[in-house]
């Protein structure tokens, strides 16, 4: 279920097949008898209602235009189908005969609608239209999906203007029954069965807090979406456990960025921490560039380190894109560490002790800041921790197959990040900042010792594996741990989340072995 041709992550083809890959992984859930049956139909149900509209009222127009009008017809009568089904689907429950008959029914015609798209359909589109207007139609792909009603209607208009005003028209009254029935709860769970007890509690508890998809807003709508620190918070508060993990203090600085401006430096100590100068360990937050800063879930994650090290742990909060596309990010990270190492005694620091770390793009740009430092001849941190890291800006190996439905992080959600994150820079993907993968042998060997952590439902699982393999091949002195049953952004969970804990733990345990020290315990003020 990929295209065989390169596209960008914002191209119109390139996000179709990601909702194909979505949709298909979900039919997989289905075919194995795993998982939510009830919510998995009822989440693919949302999202081929979203597609179509999207699909008829942005690509289907220009395909008449462009001379493709008998596939245009054959994909609105696939269309008009699948919306038939779904809404028997809909008024129907699993296991009734009724249902199970539409459903394989389903299963079988989108199968043969995407393979029809992708294999003839799309790279036609691509050759016709030119592929100068695949981002542009992106933009507008993603905007039909805001604007779409969110159930299938298979008696309103199928393309254009029409279909436009009464998708305005249904989509509140959508709005209304999916509220009424759930359903607005539950899209944003992961409904796969492949998750374990604790960390199912996260995802529900995030998508019980009714967050729209964050795939398909803008940067601005989406970053006031609930996000991870909410869901843990929800858990917390269910379980009756109190937060954030003190610590021994918390202290915003304002230092340089890579622009000539500032950014905030947040600087947690911990209890106890006497007057003898301390190691430091550069914990980088991720967010895909886009969402997320020092003040969401990642601070949890600079609070277990801190207790568990016994160091302190600082935390740069980088411009984020698309107000500040690439390199904005990786250059405030690596101005970043220059002012810790030149200023760590100013806040207790021992500027001969220092490591770096972080999650997603924050594991990204940790072993991107090292890689700069080493070309530069400059002294490298003594170890780094990569926690589910982006190595690769390209869709790479099975994971973006069979987690490509995950939640909080999908694979749709990742080419939206990338989209804005490398706006105006195509050739972002291929400099050796983003394409760790990518690398020389002599690169790799210059890391210090690493400790990379991948988890199972996770569309950057493989790239963080290949990557542990390719630094262990080259002599760099590298642990990987994988955890299963959990989900991308899980690290900072460790209130509600053993496998939170235990990486915490494992995260501490390779910083504290670089320090010379003695692994701390938790914090008890």
């Amino acid at each position: 279920m990929a295209l065989d041709y390169p596209t960008l992550p914002g191209d119109i083809d390139h996000l179709i097949a990601d909702d194909h890959a979505i949709v298909e992984r979900q039919f997989q859930h289905l075919e194995a008898g795993r998982g939510n049956r009830r919510v998995l139909v009822d989440q693919i149900s949302l999202e081929l209602a979203l597609h179509a509209f999207a699909e008829e009222t942005v690509l289907y127009p220009i395909w008449s235009e462009i001379g493709m009008q008998d596939e245009h017809d054959d994909a609105e009568h696939e269309h008009q189908r699948i919306k038939e089904l779904l809404v028997v689907l809909g008024s129907t429950e699993p296991g009734q005969d009724e249902f199970e008959q539409a459903l394989t029914e389903l299963i079988g015609l989108v199968r043969h609608h995407v393979d029809d798209e992708e294999t003839e359909e799309l790279p036609e589109f691509r050759r016709k239209a030119g592929p100068e207007r695949m981002a542009q139609l992106g933009k507008e792909f993603l905007a039909a999906k805001r604007q779409a009603p969110t159930r299938p209607h298979p008696s309103a208009p199928d393309e254009g203007l029409a279909e436009r005003i009464a998708g305005m028209l249904a989509k509140p009254l959508d709005h209304v029954r999916d509220l009424l029935s759930g359903k607005q709860k539950e899209a944003a769970t992961d409904a796969s069965g492949l998750l374990n007890p604790q960390a199912q509690a996260i995802v529900d508890a995030h998508s019980s807090l009714g967050p729209l998809s964050f795939e398909i807003l803008t940067p601005d709508q989406a970053r006031k979406q609930p996000g991870p620190k909410e869901a843990v918070e929800k858990v917390m508060a269910e379980r009756g456990l109190e937060g954030p993990e003190a610590v021994g203090s918390v202290e915003d600085l304002d230092i340089p960025d890579g622009a000539g401006g500032t950014q905030r430096l947040r600087v947690y100590k911990p209890a106890d921490a006497g007057t003898a100068p301390l190691p430091v360990v550069m914990w980088i937050h991720g967010g895909g560039w886009v969402l997320f800063d020092i003040d969401d879930h990642y601070d949890a994650s600079c609070r277990g380190l801190t207790n568990k090290t016994g160091a302190i742990v600082v935390t740069p909060d980088y411009r984020r894109a698309p107000e500040a596309v690439f390199p904005a990010s990786h250059d405030d990270v690596l101005t970043a560490y220059h002012y810790v190492l030149q200023n760590a005694a100013s806040f207790g620091g021992d500027a001969s002790r220092v490591a770096i770390g972080g999650e997603s793009v924050g594991g990204n740009m940790a072993a991107a800041t090292c890689l700069q430092l080493a070309a530069n001849g400059q002294p490298l941190p003594l170890a780094q921790v990569c926690v589910y890291p982006l190595t690769t800006g390209e869709q790479f190996g099975e994971s973006m197959v069979d987690a490509a439905d995950g939640r909080p992080l999908n694979r749709a959600l990742l080419s939206w990040m990338a989209m804005h994150a490398f706006e105006g820079r195509p050739d972002a993907a291929q400099d050796p900042r983003i394409d760790l993968l990518g690398w020389t042998t002599e690169q790799r060997a210059q890391m210090p010792p690493t400790l990379v952590i991948t988890d199972e439902r996770d569309v950057l699982r493989s790239q963080g594996e290949q990557f542990a393999r390719d630094l262990e091949a080259a002599g760099v002195a590298t642990t990987h741990r994988h955890y299963a049953g959990v989900m991308h952004e899980f690290f900072g969970a460790a209130a509600v989340l053993d496998e939170a804990e235990q990486a915490q733990q494992e995260a501490a345990a390779h910083l504290t072995r670089a320090f010379g020290g003695v692994q701390q315990g938790r914090g008890s003020l």
